[in-house]
């Protein structure tokens, strides 16, 4: 059974040890455990959408990059007046892939001027043996890669990634019971669930930055929750994170909700040292996908 768990989820096990299957799940074990690469480039991959943009978050905002988006997330965020996730088409109802690696490879050589590559989801690291042949795919190409991630997982890849930027979702980012979900389907306990089981996951959030390149926190806060605020901190606080790697997001998926956020958010960054990431694509595209 645990082997099976290894080859379904891009793990491979070199048989060098006896470990528990919890342990492997908690990412206790990467003398273990190799991950995976992509064999077939022409196969289906848990791919949604691939195009080209101008990254709009954190710290390589103003770069022209590739997006490739993944499908599924362990998280279904709900940000109250914010909105449901932007992606929810990921998450909340995740559609199927539909995308190859080798339509990722002529999307580059469509346009050789980029060389940034924004890879985000869903819940990227879901799919390591992706994740780990377009690290693969960067090095030769000599392209930056950013990741968004919530920091379910840690992923070894075989090059470390550029940049992690990371998101973690906090209690604000909670369902209520009852709500309707995009699609009109009604919130759940089971919902809940899922969302909280890997939530805040310290162990692999440390372990990535440990390992990966580079990284910034780009924390979803809507200038006014104070119990969120406190576990923003909090969490900065345990992981030791310096200010100048904290970006903080105004919440909202559309002009409105980001309007209402944005003078809150200007004011305390300003008297409290950290930085503030914008969202244009929301302000110039609102709910457009593929911006």
């Amino acid at each position: 059974m645990e082997s099976k768990f290894l080859q379904e989820n891009g793990f491979l096990d070199d048989n060098t040890g006896k470990i528990s299957l919890a342990d492997k799940l908690e990412g206790k074990t990467k003398q273990y455990i190799k991950l995976k690469r992509i064999e077939d480039y022409n196969k289906t991959l848990p791919v949604v959408e691939l195009y080209t943009a101008v990254q709009s978050e954190g710290s390589r905002a103003g770069y022209p990059t590739v997006v490739i988006r993944t499908t599924g997330c362990t998280h279904r965020c709900y940000f109250g007046e914010g909105g449901w996730c932007d992606s929810w088409y990921t998450s909340i109802h995740p559609e199927k892939g539909h995308i190859s690696f080798q339509d990722i490879i002529n999307m580059y050589d469509a346009n050789p001027h980029i060389t940034e590559m924004m890879l985000t989801g869903g819940s990227p690291t879901m799919h390591p043996a992706l994740v780990n042949e377009l690290t693969h795919f960067a090095h030769e190409r000599k392209i930056f890669i950013t990741i968004e991630t919530e920091g379910s997982h840690f992923l070894e890849t075989d090059y470390p990634i550029n940049l992690l930027s990371i998101s973690p979702k906090f209690s604000n980012s909670v369902p209520k019971i009852g709500v309707l979900t995009p699609q009109g389907a009604v919130t759940d306990e089971k919902m809940i669930k899922q969302h909280n089981k890997l939530r805040l996951n310290y162990d692999a959030i440390s372990k990535s930055i440990s390992y990966h390149s580079d990284y910034h926190l780009k924390p979803v806060w809507d200038g006014e929750d104070q119990e969120a605020l406190k576990e923003i901190l909090g969490l900065i606080k345990i992981l030791d994170i310096p200010q100048d790697k904290v970006y903080f997001m105004p919440a909202g998926d559309t002009r409105e909700a980001l309007f209402k956020s944005y003078p809150k958010m200007f004011d305390w960054v300003r008297d409290n040292g950290y930085r503030l990431t914008w969202r244009p694509h929301i302000i110039a595209f609102e709910d457009q996908r593929e911006v």
